[in-house]
């Protein structure tokens, strides 16, 4: 039976290796980290040693390896196990073999959330998170204004320990947050670590439509868009907040990717055809120089001066956003270096309800250049103010970073303005 196990489980990664050549992609864009470490007893009574070539590993050495394994749980290990858990366990130890952070396993339930949080639309505690690539150290970046996360009193920078009493650093971010979402009305209790102090929060989940665009027209008609995420639902709420803005008189216009951790290729490069004549957007290269480009078609674009905020939680598709039009010379990039991601990952549904996350090419804005690990420059550099990086809302007039893109279009345009107000 133990045999007819092992053999079934490699069976499924061989399985699942010819799906990934064989299934449609879909193109999303998130980070993670999940790293594990595993000590063997090297008893004689428990384990056998098998010598393993470096160049080729033998089907059978594998199924031995997994049996002698299977062995030392079914032995040694104190809690019980269920098979489905273990087979998952396998297929994502396969996964993350290929170190790297961006590349991951997902089992049923976590494709579905994933699925749910790219689409806007979803039920849980209402916040963008972050991880860091290196540390696996996952952050809240912002609670969405008047949903369960703000309600609760969670803040910008708190750092997600654990979730239901489990530890979480260093897991997959599409994990952790499949756990942080769940049934409406249901509660999660989450354990944050704020400026030394660990705090513990039950939130109330709820139904949750990522407000990923605010937008005010702030005095001397200058046009304030905040975009949070490129999801499927940016694109329209962009597009609302631009039209509004425009039918307001609006005379220029600042957009602020700060804190905005990216989302979905198509949802950044149809953004970008409102704000640019028809031509190239974004192109992406794979291990086979194979080039594939991203058009902006639409005719119908922004005649204003253009000012973008980013900083150093800006990240891939916002930089592609960034990027482009610094590229093109209609915007003027201002504040901090972005993060530096400039390489795209494709999710490969499978058959059973699974998908695997791999990164697949990497992309370079019109004039070449690939900002993986660098980040893109701004052309006005100004930190944030440091008594003002941890607020939940920066006041207009306290927001150094928005005050100096403000200054740049009101000389710009040959103005004067005071702080903003909403409208």
């Amino acid at each position: 039976m133990r045999k007819n196990f092992i053999t079934g489980l490699l069976t499924g990664i061989c399985s699942a290796l010819l799906i990934f050549a064989l299934i449609c992609t879909v193109p999303v864009i998130l980070y993670m980290n999940s790293r594990a470490e595993v000590k063997e007893d090297n008893s004689p009574e428990t384990t056998e040693e098998i010598d393993v070539s470096k160049e080729e590993i033998a089907y059978d050495m594998v199924i031995r390896k997994l049996m002698s394994l299977e062995k030392l749980v079914d032995d040694y290990y104190l809690n019980d196990i269920d098979d489905i858990s273990f087979t998952d366990g396998i297929y994502k130890g396969f996964i993350s073999s290929l170190g790297d952070p961006y590349s991951t396993y997902y089992t049923a339930d976590e494709y579905k959330a994933l699925l749910e949080s790219s689409s806007g639309v979803y039920c849980g505690i209402g916040a963008h998170v972050n991880q860091d690539v290196k540390t696996g150290i996952i952050t809240i970046v912002k609670p969405f204004k008047d949903g369960p996360a703000y309600k609760a009193g969670l803040l910008p920078g708190d750092i997600i320990a654990k979730v239901d009493d489990e530890e979480v650093t260093g897991l997959d971010l599409t994990e952790v947050v499949s756990r942080i979402k769940g049934v409406e009305g249901s509660s999660v209790k989450l354990t944050v670590i704020r400026d030394g102090e660990t705090l513990d929060f039950k939130i109330i989940r709820g139904r949750v439509e990522n407000p990923t665009v605010e937008y005010q027209m702030l005095e001397d008609k200058i046009g304030y868009i905040i975009i949070s995420e490129f999801d499927d639902v940016t694109v329209g709420q962009f597009k609302k907040a631009v039209d509004d803005l425009e039918a307001q008189g609006m005379k220029s216009l600042i957009v602020d990717v700060r804190n905005n951790p990216g989302g979905l290729l198509d949802s950044v490069v149809n953004v970008l055809d409102r704000l640019l004549p028809p031509g190239l957007v974004v192109y992406t290269q794979d291990k086979y120089n194979k080039r594939e480009t991203e058009m902006a078609k639409d005719y119908k674009k922004i005649n204003v001066p253009m000012a973008v905020l980013i900083n150093g939680n800006s990240a891939s598709a916002s930089e592609i956003f960034a990027g482009t039009l610094q590229d093109y010379e209609v915007a003027t990039v201002i504040g901090t270096t972005s993060f530096g991601k400039g390489i795209v990952q494709k999710v490969i549904p499978l058959s059973d309800g699974t998908a695997v996350k791999l990164t697949v090419s990497k992309y370079y804005t019109p004039k070449g250049r690939n900002i993986h690990g660098t980040g893109i420059k701004p052309d006005i550099e100004v930190e944030l103010d440091k008594e003002m990086q941890n607020q939940l809302n920066v006041p207009i007039e306290k927001d150094n970073q928005l005050q100096e893109a403000i200054k740049f279009l009101t000389e710009k345009t040959g103005k004067t303005t005071k702080s903003g107000k909403k409208k």
